[in-house]
């Protein structure tokens, strides 16, 4: 029996970092032997990179694949169809999504939908089919944000994208709670990635204040590991979260939408 971890937007950023992080892991706890991690993006010169940086003390597989929509949800359940040797799936973390920068009125509207697309039902689909293959003490985690605790404006649809997971996510653990397969959303604020490049079209390079993505990423390990259904790491995170509870959601967005611009 072969168990299998699958990491999506494994390229860079988070995604990449879990990759790290989750390798390390198993090396460290010598059950290697059995486990083979599938890397899945779209950039597959990123992907070909972190293989080449884990090395090959545990059989690394990459996919570059167009995740989003049903059409990316239908080519990875053929990648699991198609597998000859039976299988478990010990770990899947969907990580891929994006985000956009602007007022709603302002940005495309059709990379929007994408972005819907890739953020909600990708993953909601990815659990879908991953779920048949998985075994009492298997474990799903979902990248949402510290966005989805309130709507923002100028940030729309991603912090509706990211409500969504985070939704969808206690919902699920709720659900298989019963069957012994946990299920974690990890809820950052800004992270030290490649995040704001893609959402400003290159006009923001870094993340303003961004924190150190391998202090979440071993945290959000460590929550999920430890049965935990929310992940929020530094303590400023925690702290917004709470204090989302006391404001109005149309205040909270018309608040950002005014005083918190984005470059777009």
């Amino acid at each position: 029996m072969k168990n299998i971890i699958i990491i999506t937007g494994a390229s860079s950023g988070m995604g990449a970092e879990f990759a790290r992080q989750v390798h390390a892991r198993v090396l460290k706890n010598q059950n290697s032997k059995n486990i083979e991690m599938w890397l899945m993006a779209y950039d597959s010169d990123g992907l070909a990179r972190v293989k080449k940086e884990l090395g090959r003390d545990i059989t690394i597989r990459t996919f570059d694949l167009d995740l989003s929509g049903n059409d990316g949800i239908r080519r990875v359940e053929k990648l699991l169809k198609d597998e000859k040797e039976k299988f478990v799936i010990d770990l899947l973390i969907n990580d891929a999504g994006f985000g956009t920068y602007g007022p709603f009125i302002e940005t495309d509207p059709y990379r929007e939908t994408a972005m819907v697309d890739l953020n909600c039902t990708t993953v909601t689909g990815l659990c879908g089919i991953a779920l048949p293959y998985m075994k009492r003490g298997s474990r799903i985690i979902n990248v949402a944000s510290l966005a989805a605790f309130m709507p923002l404006g100028n940030f729309a649809v991603y912090a509706a994208t990211k409500s969504y997971v985070l939704s969808f996510s206690m919902a699920l653990a709720a659900e298989l709670k019963d069957r012994g397969i946990g299920v974690c959303a990890l809820c950052p604020g800004s992270v030290s990635t490649n995040f704001a490049n893609v959402a400003s079209n290159g006009k923001r390079k870094l993340v303003w204040h961004g924190l150190d993505p391998r202090k979440v990423v071993a945290h959000c390990l460590r929550t999920s590991e430890h049965g935990g259904r929310i992940a929020i790491w530094a303590l400023k995170w925690k702290l917004a979260a709470f204090l989302s509870r006391f404001v109005g959601r149309y205040a909270g967005a018309r608040f950002t939408f005014l005083f918190h611009k984005r470059p777009h």
